[in-house]
């Protein structure tokens, strides 16, 4: 099954002021079979799990293994495949890719330069979504407006050319932070305890850290770079894309 930029404007447009529940049982009419989500394990996808657990049809869930994950994390997939008995897949980044960076570069390249963190980047998150999202039509994500600038324009549907060519289905796009909170605590769901240690945005270990009260919730991810720089590759519209 094939989509296209005018389904995903067209759905846009009906759904742009829907619930959460609503954008996901239409992302399911419109692409099951070929709807996946990308779970990040961070805490909008926790919240995004829940709500496809209580429907259905259900589509393919899974996460990225890039290596250099907290052990928080790992506990928290855990937690969630505990919870829910939902099978979640896991996808590595290539092993000889990974090897030739850390043997060109060390283990720490990427605090060197903005290109040299995207190449890491792109190795250990960027290409295995690619072939994660193999035969799939759309993607669901946790992404919200209210994250970030570079997300502000983030909307219920999208078309997703970096990808291929899919529709990338934001449920939560228009929830603030506190609604996220609200809804875990209210449903007593697991998640990154991380996330009560200052952390609100969590990737890889040597990438995130903690941030102060005010600060923006994105400002603990690579905080050595700009702003408008603070994407990894996963969620960048201009980038093409990687080869499964």
């Amino acid at each position: 099954m094939s989509a296209s930029s005018a389904q995903a404007e067209a759905l846009n447009r009906r759904y742009t002021d829907a619930s959460a529940e609503e954008i996901l049982a239409a992302a399911l009419r419109a692409f099951h079979p070929h709807l996946v989500f990308a779970c990040s394990l961070g805490l909008e996808d926790v919240v995004v799990l829940d709500l496809i657990a209580r429907g259905d049809p259900k589509p393919r869930i899974f996460t990225l293994d890039t290596g250099r994950l907290n052990q928080e994390t790992y506990d928290t997939l855990a937690a969630l495949k505990a919870r829910y008995g939902l099978p979640i897949e896991v996808y590595f980044p290539r092993t000889d890719a990974v090897q030739a960076l850390l043997a060109a570069k060390g283990p720490n390249s990427f605090y060197e330069s903005l290109e040299n963190r995207r190449e890491c980047c792109h190795i250990r998150k960027v290409e295995p979504l690619g072939r994660a999202l193999a035969g799939a039509s759309a993607w669901i994500t946790g992404l919200r407006r209210a994250q970030a600038s570079s997300r502000s324009a983030v909307g219920a549907f999208q078309w997703d050319p970096a990808n291929g060519g899919l529709v990338k289905v934001n449920p939560l796009c228009g929830w603030s932070l506190d609604q996220v909170w609200a809804y875990v605590r209210a449903h007593d769901m697991p998640y990154n305890p991380l996330h009560d240690q200052g952390y609100p945005s969590i990737g890889c270990a040597p990438c995130s850290r903690a941030v102060q009260p005010g600060e923006d919730v994105r400002s603990g991810r690579w905080w050595w770079e700009q702003p408008e720089q603070k994407e990894c590759g996963l969620h960048n519209q201009s980038r093409k894309k990687a080869v499964p």
